[in-house]
């Protein structure tokens, strides 16, 4: 199935259904991560996610390279992070989101993102500073698109009315947590979630404004890579697998991959690519983020994106019907 693409206001390319992460890449195997960067390349992949903090700087610095010397800079949407929390220092500040953004740009060999949002965010800062450093760097033709990951659908709303009251470009996309999985904790302080019943709001709120997501963890960090099981949990030591059993391994969760499970045997799907195809049936414009290890993986998870579960396949998978859908 060939890859799927959307549109964003502001950003004058198609924009990949699916976004693949720059987390796997490493200096250490250049080879290996230009390889999986190929292999996304070749799958019809032209949007990737990057952040400041990823790798102390070199997962940037390894995707630059990589389009630098396949001269396909100007085919791709990138997506830069800045403002995350450093030593305890939170950083949503006009000053901090001025550096991030230059250092980014610097370690990537390039001069503009097509979309840049703010990795956190300090809900007791106003915003009116943020929205003006934003678009300043916009008017200077750094960044195309701007947006927050991790901000609540109402601080959004705040940031957008004072753009609108003072003639600025509004926040235009956002990036929280959602996946059929609900966090039973944050992986990481400073999280926002909108999956199950408590994100529900924010998930509305999207829809009705129009405002594009690109969820993080759309697949609840390997929850849904068939890997992780109720007997078997004590067993992971890899850092982002721990993350993943204490953020994502719960009984209601356990009962969810059951059913999407069952719903990959009934019509011949793999796990991922039914919790994929979960996300992608959400009444919201989705771009799903995903930090694919492997082409093949990113190439089975594009292989769904147009596949569209009913509202009743829907409830159930989620836990809000007990009714079988078929």
């Amino acid at each position: 199935m060939a890859m799927q693409y959307g549109t964003l206001t502001g950003v004058d390319k198609q924009v990949s259904r699916l976004v693949q992460g720059t987390i796997p890449l490493s200096s250490d195997r250049e080879a290996e991560s230009m390889a999986l960067l190929d292999a996304v390349y070749e799958s019809g992949g032209r949007t990737f996610d990057t952040a400041h903090g990823y790798g102390n700087g070199d997962c940037e610095r390894v995707l630059g390279r990589w389009y630098g010397s396949r001269g396909v800079r100007d085919e791709l949407v990138v997506l830069g992070k800045g403002a995350h929390p450093y030593n305890g220092r939170v950083r949503v500040t006009p000053e901090d989101i001025t550096s991030d953004l230059h250092e980014s740009l610097e370690r990537q060999g390039t001069d503009f993102f097509d979309i840049y949002v703010l990795h956190r965010d300090n809900p007791d800062v106003p915003v009116g500073p943020i929205v003006e450093v934003l678009n300043e760097h916009k008017k200077a033709g750094k960044i195309g698109v701007f947006g927050g990951s991790n901000w609540a659908a109402s601080r959004i709303a705040e940031a957008n009315d004072y753009a609108k009251e003072h003639g600025l470009e509004p926040f235009r996309v956002s990036s929280p947590n959602f996946s059929l999985a609900v966090q039973i904790q944050p992986p990481w302080e400073g999280c926002l979630s909108i999956s199950g019943e408590p994100g529900k709001a924010d998930r509305d709120w999207y829809a009705e404004n129009g405002i594009p997501i690109f969820p993080w963890s759309s697949l609840a960090g390997g929850f849904f890579s068939g890997r992780f099981r109720r007997d078997n949990l004590d067993t992971f030591d890899e850092y982002l697998d721990k993350l993943c059993v204490t953020s994502y391994c719960s009984e209601e969760n356990f009962r969810r991959l059951d059913r999407v499970e069952e719903t990959a045997k009934r019509y011949d799907m793999s796990i991922p690519q039914v919790a994929m195809a979960y996300v992608m049936s959400q009444p919201m414009e989705v771009f799903a983020l995903v930090g694919c290890r492997t082409g093949a993986e990113f190439a089975d998870n594009a292989a769904v994106l147009d596949r569209r579960l009913t509202e009743d396949e829907l409830a159930w998978l989620d836990l809000r019907s007990d009714e079988r859908p078929w």
